[in-house]
This record gives structure tokens, C-alpha cells and sequence, in this order.
């Protein structure tokens, strides 16, 4: 007898069940009816995303330590992951200068702010001091210090990502200089740790639809869509350069490793759906890690360059400061000369390295550049504060994608990505359910299927299991 088919309702609720996909997307959709029509009660639901986004911030530091101490022991080799971090530095510094110059170029051709002759003195610039809680960004001094913890207890408490990066390679390096003998058990902890805390993620993870519900629900709620017609022009333009930097994306992605970022971008659709929704690169985090681990990324360099991404290679935020900046200035009828713009990319070279986790940070470096060039009113950073909720989809998916590539080409050049098994995942060829919560046999194929390249044997001394006496 022919088996029966399901009834689409059936088929409907199947997949509501069962894809994180379906389930952000419809409470998207139902955040930004409720943000439309019930505005007033949209914005009571902010501690949705905002708890979400509190739990996974809880993770974050303790996985980054473990993936990173695991990757190096695993590699046995701490000379490679310097390289992978030099590699990395050098990527990110190349792509976010990309970005300044492609926002530069482009807001010189489309010229988003001429024509509205705003005076900054009728600006309410006391919007700005309550956006950025009368911080400042650190001088580069001030990163490169504020980079070495000053506590390990503490680097886990405040979640500086890079100050828990740093410890993690130094214990990564002391169980490489121990070996079994003298710590045999501690390796092995961390490894369960690790498992641990990607279950936990798995767990959080199922709370991301109400998130991504409270998250949009407060945005329409608050904005509104009729400031997408106040700066329509600006908005087309930022979406547009993001566009086009996504595109280049693609093609340095190819070149470098024969991956394609769409066959990417549809393997972490859950994650930048949710990324999307909440306006955060960081409740995704702890998932795109896995992922990327899952598509052959080593676990050193997923480790190291992930997040490392978060605070050097924020491309997406480099082409809103550029255009931002020439907005500004053009809406004030201000002429930047080429110099002044050459001003501009230095500028925003160093204050957007400072920027992860600083409430306001966008303003404060756009500040920072009007105050430097001499020629803006450093008040009329105001006329993007009712602009700058829109952009975050645009900073978000541009963040998150260039530190994805970022971590397939560092891996490739050295040599610490399986290209075969990353083709087979991008390619639906291995099928990882989206339930899973961390890596398990049956995502690898049988040997018959595919050629696996062997994953670097954990070196004798730091493997914590003794060798036979034969």
C-alpha cells in the first residue's frame, strides 16, 4: 500500500516543531505585527531579548577558553597558532580598511546628506550623552592594555573576550610544557567542559524565537517604519555597500578556499535569522562556533579567530562610521576634502578596534572622528540617532559573515581546515540536524563516503592516557 502523505497541517506543525528556522522567522514576523499595532506594549517586552542575550553572554568566556586551550593541546603545536593569530590580524585589518574606503566611495557618488541644510544648532544633542552613558572610546594605548587581564577570575566575570583569550593560551602553552605526567587529568576536564557548555547552548537556544519576539516587537514598537522614509536615501546606500562588500566576500572566500559563502549563508541561516532578530553577532556566538568546527575549521582556529573577529574585524560597523561620517557632514553643508577623508579612514582605523561591547560606541566614534577633522559640529552626530536601531541588521550580517570568512581562509592558509568535509557540509552531503548540541560520529560520513583528513593526534604528553608498555 502506498504510504500516506501528511495532511499540511501536519507538515506545517512538523516543521515548526522541528526547525529553529521556522520558529525564529515566524516570531519575527509576529514581533513586528505586535510592534505595528500595539506599540505600547511592545516595549514592555524588552527583558525578552535582553535575557535571552544575558544567558548567552554567561557562556561565551568559559567556551572561548576551552575551545582555544583544547585547539592548542590538540595541535601540539603553539608556533602555528601564533601564526593563525598574526594571519588573522592581518585579515581583519585588510577587510575593515576595505570597508572605510567602499562607505567613503560610495557616500562621495550618492552624496546621502546633500541637499538638507541642517543647522546643528536646532539638535538636541542630549540624546547622544544618554545613547553613550557619557563613556569614551579607549585610545590604542588603552585597548592594548586593557587587552592583558588583570585577574583571571575577573576576565571571566567581565567577558573581555580578548583577556580571556590571552589566558587561554597560556594555559594552552603550560599543558604543552607539563605533559601527562605532571597534569594528567586536566586536558580531559577542560574536553568535558567543553561538551558541557555546548549543551547548556543547546538548551538556551530554545528560548531564541521568544528573543527574536520581544527583540523586534520593541524595535517597531519604538521606531516605527517612518523613519525608513525620513532617511531612505542613507538606509538604500548602507544596505547597498554592505551589499557589495558581502559580494567581495564571496569572491575572496572562492579564491582562497573554494567555499561558497551562499552555500554558507544557507548552512547558518538559523543563526543569522536569530543574529538578525535580536541585533546581536553575540547571542550567535557559541552556534557559529560549532558550526564551524563541524565544517572542518580546526578547533584552534575557530578558537583564536572567531572571536578575536569580535573585536578587531567589525566590517560592518567601519561602513556605517564612513558613511555616516560624509552623511553628517553633507547634511551640515560641510565639503571634506580629500584629505580630510584620508583623516576620516585613519581615524576610524584605530577608534573601531575599541568599539565591541561599549554602549553607544558608533557615536562616540563618530564623535571622536568630527572632533578630530575640526570642520563638523560634533553635535550633529544627533542626526543619526534615530537612523541607527535600522542599521544593525546591516552591521550584524556584515560582522558576522566577515568573521566567518575570515576563519575558512586563515584555516586554509594554515593548513588547519578539512576542505574536503567542509564541501560535503555546505553541500548537504553531511546533514547536521539543527537539535544537535554538539558534534557526535553520525555527522561524519562513513570512510566509504568521503575522505576525512585525519585530525592531528593529541601529542603523547599532553594526551593524559599512558602509553602501552609494548
Amino acid at each position: 500500500m502506498p504510504q500516506s502523505v501528511p495532511s499540511l497541517p501536519r507538515r506545517v506543525a512538523r516543521i515548526l516543531r522541528t526547525s529553529l528556522f521556522a520558529q525564529v522567522a515566524v516570531a519575527l514576523v509576529l514581533g513586528i505585527v505586535v510592534g505595528k499595532l500595539w506599540p505600547g506594549v511592545a516595549t514592555d517586552l524588552k527583558p525578552l531579548g535582553d535575557g535571552f542575550t544575558r544567558l548567552i553572554k554567561t557562556i561565551i568566556s568559559p567556551l572561548v577558553f576551552c575551545v582555544v586551550v583544547v585547539g592548542i593541546a590538540k595541535a601540539g603545536d603553539l608556533k602555528a597558532f601564533g601564526r593563525i593569530g598574526l594571519k588573522a590580524l592581518i585579515w581583519f585589518e585588510v577587510a575593515s580598511t576595505l570597508a572605510l574606503v567602499i562607505g567613503l566611495l560610495a557616500a562621495n557618488i550618492v552624496q546621502p546628506g546633500s541637499g538638507m541644510n541642517v543647522d546643528p544648532a536646532t539638535l538636541d544633542t542630549s540624546a547622544i550623552d544618554a545613547k553613550t552613558g557619557g563613556g569614551s572610546l579607549p585610545s590604542t594605548t588603552e585597548f592594548v592594555v586593557n587587552a592583558i587581564p588583570t585577574s583571571f577570575v575577573g576576565a571571566f566575570a567581565e567577558n573581555e573576550l580578548l583577556q580571556v583569550l590571552i589566558l587561554a593560551c597560556l594555559v594552552g602553552a603550560a599543558l604543552l610544557h607539563l605533559g601527562h605526567t605532571k597534569v594528567p587529568k586536566v586536558l580531559p576536564a577542560i574536553e568535558q567542559a567543553q561538551e558541557i557548555i555546548f549543551a547548556v547552548v543547546g538548551f538556551i537556544m530554545r528560548l531564541a524565537p521568544i528573543a527574536v519576539f520581544g527583540a523586534m516587537a520593541v524595535l517597531i514598537g519604538q521606531y516605527g517604519l517612518g523613519v525608513i522614509e525620513t532617511y531612505a536615501k542613507l538606509i538604500i546606500l548602507c544596505y547597498a555597500a554592505a551589499a557589495l562588500f558581502i559580494a567581495l566576500l564571496a569572491v575572496a572566500l572562492k579564491m582562497v578556499t573554494g567555499l561558497s559563502l551562499w552555500k554558507f549563508l544557507r548552512y547558518i541561516r538559523e543563526e543569522m535569522l536569530l543574529a538578525l532578530g535580536t541585533a546581536s553577532t553575540e547571542s550567535v556566538m557559541p552556534r557559529v562556533m560549532l558550526k564551524l568546527r563541524r565544517a572542518g575549521a580546526r578547533d584552534d582556529a575557530v578558537g583564536l579567530v572567531l572571536p578575536t573577529g569580535y573585536s578587531f574585524n567589525l566590517d560592518g560597523a567601519s561602513l556605517y562610521l564612513s558613511i555616516g561620517t560624509l552623511f553628517i557632514a553633507q547634511a551640515v553643508g560641510v565639503d571634506l576634502s580629500l584629505g580630510q577623508q584620508v583623516t576620516v579612514i585613519l581615524v576610524l582605523m584605530l577608534t573601531s578596534k575599541g568599539m565591541a561591547g561599549i554602549p553607544g560606541s558608533a557615536f562616540l566614534a563618530l564623535s571622536a572622528t568630527a572632533s578630530s577633522l575640526g570642520a563638523i559640529p560634533a553635535g550633529a552626530v544627533a542626526l543619526l540617532l534615530g537612523v541607527d536601531r535600522i542599521m544593525d541588521s546591516m552591521r550584524v550580517v556584515t560582522n558576522l559573515l566577515g568573521n566567518c570568512v575570515a576563519v575558512f581562509a586563515v584555516s586554509r592558509w594554515e593548513g588547519a581546515l578539512d576542505l574536503e568535509r567542509a564541501k560535503k557540509v555546505l553541500d548537504r552531503e553531511i546533514v547536521i540536524s539543527d537539535e544537535d548540541d554538539a558534534p557526535d560520529e553520525a555527522d561524519i560520513p562513513a570512510a566509504s563516503d568521503a575522505k576525512e583528513t585525519p585530525v592531528p593526534a593529541v601529542p603523547a604528553q599532553v594526551s593524559g592516557v599512558k602509553e602501552s608498555a609494548s
